[in-house]
């Protein structure tokens, strides 16, 4: 069978962890690596990979996986979803996401690609989660608690403020998924930790939770990748009151987002052009092996 060629674009935190997804998978090879600044200062971990900084100088791309901040999905996706290659992001800001699944529809639509977008574990398999509890139970409440843990989406937004060298934005769960953010930055010399916290608190990642900044000497010192999630439904199923189901997991952060990224890489291959999100797309595509097998082993 032949394999999906796979194109990495950005070689951060899920970057790495992308990689290694991809060389764990069975379905993929890795078509190369797109760095902004290319070969220069190549990680001794991708010597055997082609590292350039475009995407066209690389060959024949099946889908290009974006391991990019969020506010640069858009702009990456709509040039290479042009270029008749997949794209497959981790988009995080959730109350974008139906606008940001409008505007490229109309460019898979007319160059025959398809996009999945918010594809990380929240938004994206967290998602699948919420909407199988919501079809069993109809009527009644979800509450999705994050962490304590890691955000990876917050702590770049953070390290974008002006004056700071470094960040790492905690998520801490108070319940009935409402969260509380504490912030650690390490500033560049000269900066201002009160206009930086008016920056922060003022940014949308931000803006709607509890937030708390503090100075740290060493964000390194106080960095743990780890993160986690508890999600709960409780309602009606048909008239039965009283359903509740809950589900929870704890996780490196940027490894499970880049083995969700691998997953709807693949998926993408089996879908008709356009743009989708993880809860538009059968579950058995994102597994490597054939429906058949699949029915026969999981059903």
């Amino acid at each position: 069978m032949k394999k999906i060629r796979a194109a990495v674009v950005g070689y951060g935190n899920i970057g790495r962890f992308t990689v290694e997804a991809l060389e764990a998978a069975p379905d993929f090879e890795i078509a190369g690596i797109v760095r902004r600044n290319g070969a220069a200062n190549k990680p001794a971990e991708l010597a055997a990979y082609e590292v350039v900084s475009n995407i066209t100088e690389l060959k024949n791309v099946d889908v290009a996986i974006l391991a990019t901040p969020t506010r640069s999905c858009e702009e990456y996706a709509r040039q290479i979803l042009a270029l008749g290659i997949n794209t497959v992001d981790s988009f995080d800001i959730h109350t974008s996401i139906l606008d940001y699944r409008n505007s490229l529809m109309p460019i898979c639509k007319e160059h025959g690609t398809v996009a999945v977008i918010a594809a990380g574990w929240d938004p994206g398999s967290d998602s699948v989660v919420r909407t199988l509890m919501q079809s069993l139970a109809p009527k009644g409440l979800s509450y999705t608690n994050f962490g304590p843990g890691m955000s990876m989406g917050h702590s770049v937004c953070v390290r974008s403020k002006e004056g700071v060298r470094n960040a790492l934005s905690m998520t801490i769960p108070k319940g009935e998924g409402l969260h509380r953010r504490m912030v650690y930055v390490e500033l560049e010399d000269g900066a201002d930790l009160e206009t930086v916290t008016q920056a922060i608190k003022s940014d949308p990642y931000f803006a709607h939770d509890e937030t708390h900044v503090f100075q740290v000497p060493s964000v390194d010192d106080v960095r743990d990748m780890g993160h986690g999630v508890n999600l709960v439904r409780k309602g009606v199923s048909g008239n039965t009151q009283n359903q509740r189901f809950e589900f929870n997991m704890s996780i490196n952060n940027p490894a499970l987002t880049g083995q969700v990224l691998v997953n709807v890489a693949r998926a993408s291959m089996r879908q008709q052009p356009g743009c989708y999100t993880m809860i538009e797309i059968p579950v058995v595509d994102y597994l490597p092996c054939d429906r058949e097998t699949a029915i026969g082993t999981l059903v």
